[in-house]
C-alpha cells in the first residue's frame, strides 16, 4: 500500500505516542482532525497500524529482569517449528522471538521478576517442546535503548 508524505508523518507520531488526540496529531501534521481520523482508521483497516501500547516501566510492576535467550532446536521441521512458534507466542513472559540464522534458530527476549520465574519457565519449554536441542542465556545488566519504533521516512525513498 503505496503511504504518502502525511501517512508517514501520522505513522511516526503515534509510534512515538500513540495517546496523542486526533487534533493534537493534526496541529503537527497540517491537516484536519476529521482527515487524522480517516487516515488512521484506513491504516489500520489495512493492517498497517497493527495494534497500539502502552510502554510500560517494567521496574515499577515487577519485571525488572530481562534474558535475551539464543536457543537451538534439534530439526527444522515445518510441525516441530510452527508447535514451538506456537507455544512462544502464548507465554506472556516472551517479550520477543525472532526465527534468525546462524548458530541459534531463535533469539527470545523474555522478562521475568526474577530469575526462578525464568527458570521455570525454560523448564517448561524444554518439556513442552522435546525438538528444543539446547539454549544459552545472557541476563541484561542494563537497558541502553528500548524501543519498537519502526523508522519511516518521510520521502518513502530510504
Amino acid at each position: 500500500m503505496p503511504l504518502d508524505r502525511f501517512d508517514r508523518q501520522l505513522l511516526n507520531l503515534v509510534q512515538e505516542d500513540a495517546g496523542q488526540t486526533a487534533e493534537q496529531l493534526a496541529e503537527q501534521v497540517f491537516l484536519s482532525p476529521s482527515a487524522v481520523q480517516r487516515r488512521l482508521r484506513r491504516l489500520r483497516e489495512q493492517g498497517v497500524i497493527v495494534r497500539d501500547a502502552a510502554v510500560i516501566d517494567p521496574r515499577k510492576v515487577g519485571r525488572p529482569t530481562f534474558f535475551v535467550v539464543s536457543l537451538q532446536v534439534e530439526r527444522e521441521r515445518p510441525e516441530l517449528l510452527a508447535q514451538l512458534r506456537q507455544w512462544l507466542a502464548a507465554q506472556e513472559h516472551v517479550q520477543q522471538a525472532f526465527y534468525v540464522t546462524g548458530e541459534a534458530d531463535f533469539v527470545l527476549i523474555i522478562t521475568a521478576p526474577d530469575t526462578e520465574t525464568y527458570d521455570a519457565l525454560m523448564a517448561r519449554l524444554v518439556g513442552d517442546n522435546p525438538n528444543v536441542k539446547r539454549f544459552t542465556t545472557n541476563v541484561a545488566l542494563g537497558v541502553v535503548k528500548r524501543g519498537l519504533t519502526i523508522p519511516i521516512p518521510l520521502d518513502g525513498d530510504e
